[in-house]
């Protein structure tokens, strides 16, 4: 079982599975492929002169993978509780486990639905419906979160990518009991 699944792989996902494989929690990040940020070209993200949208997607998958995140290229289709979590349901036909469950899929909140998170309107330009979260990105399901513009933060990849760092941030410390930290010093 993996204590921290993460749906969807753009900014907020990678992001989320980065923070929570880096700090030890099995982490699995379901990327179906599809999402906005691949057809993007990106200026206006910190640190990055300029990127497009396959190549700053791409790195962040190796980034949550080179920390332990197993990747798996697939579509989620159900959520379902069990006792001690989450069964996820995919479009091949795989199925895993996981404690807590963060979705970051974008524009889409069928899924979410479909398991009885609670959505409302959204406020960004194109994005109707969004997951209604709680300030540190819980929704109405115990152990389901949600990050990113399916969260009703901005469309834009830099602030998507913060928030799902945010999120995986406060689940590390449900899991942790404890605030997590992550602060990296440079090696002399």
């Amino acid at each position: 079982m993996y204590e921290i699944a993460v749906i969807g792989a753009g900014p907020a996902g990678a992001s989320a599975a980065l923070f929570a494989a880096k700090a030890g929690k099995a982490t699995l990040l379901i990327d179906n492929d599809k999402g906005m940020t691949r057809r993007g070209w990106y200026e206006n993200y910190y640190g990055i002169p300029a990127v497009g949208g396959p190549e700053l997607v791409e790195t962040g998958h190796q980034q949550a993978v080179k920390f332990g995140a197993k990747l798996a290229a697939d579509k989620a289709t159900d959520i379902v509780r069990g006792e001690d979590g989450f069964r996820i349901a995919t479009e091949s036909g795989q199925t895993y486990e996981a404690r807590h469950i963060i979705l970051a899929t974008g524009a889409l909140t069928d899924l979410a639905a479909q398991a009885g998170v609670e959505t409302r309107d959204g406020t960004e330009p194109r994005i109707k419906t969004v997951i209604a979260v709680r300030p540190d990105g819980r929704t109405n399901i115990d152990g389901i979160w949600a990050a990113g513009t399916v969260a009703g933060v901005s469309v834009h990849a830099i602030i998507t990518a913060g928030d799902g760092a945010r999120v995986a941030v406060n689940v590390i410390s449900e899991l942790n009991s404890a605030r997590y930290v992550d602060h990296d010093a440079m090696k002399s």
